[in-house]
């Protein structure tokens, strides 16, 4: 197993799944990393009544080029929502979605959402599609680390995310989903 220098992948490294096995992953993390299917699902499942999901902010920013070449658009900006999944107050899973502005003039209501679950919203929709997941090793100064990271006391050297690019009727949008330390952990 290759160990994972805090610098070798930054956010433009994005991985196919056939690609993780040469990396040395938490056992802890790894099942939640690899796994299919909604994680909000799984931390229901995991924590039960224990689990909630915050909505930490929304706000709307530029699309950088890494990110419009990720969601395949030329929106210059977009809707940036940014949540925490918790098991007994212990933040597991950061998520943060980027909806460009072409999909949220489509369907406003993603800029409305408040505390309920995308993932749980869309896996109720018709016509929606999934990407295969990407995954990387971000260093911890990496912005959608620090994002993730901004209330923790220790900071690791860094931490895995994984992303999809979700297609809502043709409108692309982007999830990124950042494990915390914390993971699996009761």
């Amino acid at each position: 197993m290759i160990q994972i220098p805090a610098r070798r992948l930054e956010c433009t490294h994005w991985l196919p799944a056939e690609r993780l096995g040469q990396f040395n992953i938490d056992p802890a993390v790894r099942p939640w990393l690899i796994a299919k299917g909604l994680i909000t699902l799984r931390m229901h499942v995991a924590c039960g009544e224990r689990f909630s999901l915050m909505l930490i902010e929304q706000r709307t920013g530029l699309l950088g080029a890494a990110v419009q070449a990720a969601l395949r658009v030329t929106d210059s900006a977009g809707l940036f929502r940014e949540v925490e999944l918790a098991c007994d107050d212990q933040v597991w899973v950061f998520v943060q979605t980027i909806v460009p502005d072409s999909t949220l003039c489509l369907h406003p209501w993603l800029a409305e959402l408040g505390d309920a679950s995308l993932g749980l919203t869309l896996n109720e929709l018709s016509a929606v599609e999934r990407s295969a997941y990407e995954y990387a090793w971000l260093s911890g100064d990496e912005p959608l680390t620090a994002r993730a990271l901004r209330a923790a006391e220790l900071k690791p050297a860094g931490l895995w995310a994984r992303r999809s690019r979700v297609q809502l009727r043709g409108a692309p949008l982007l999830v990124q989903e950042v494990f915390l330390p914390a993971l699996g952990r009761l």
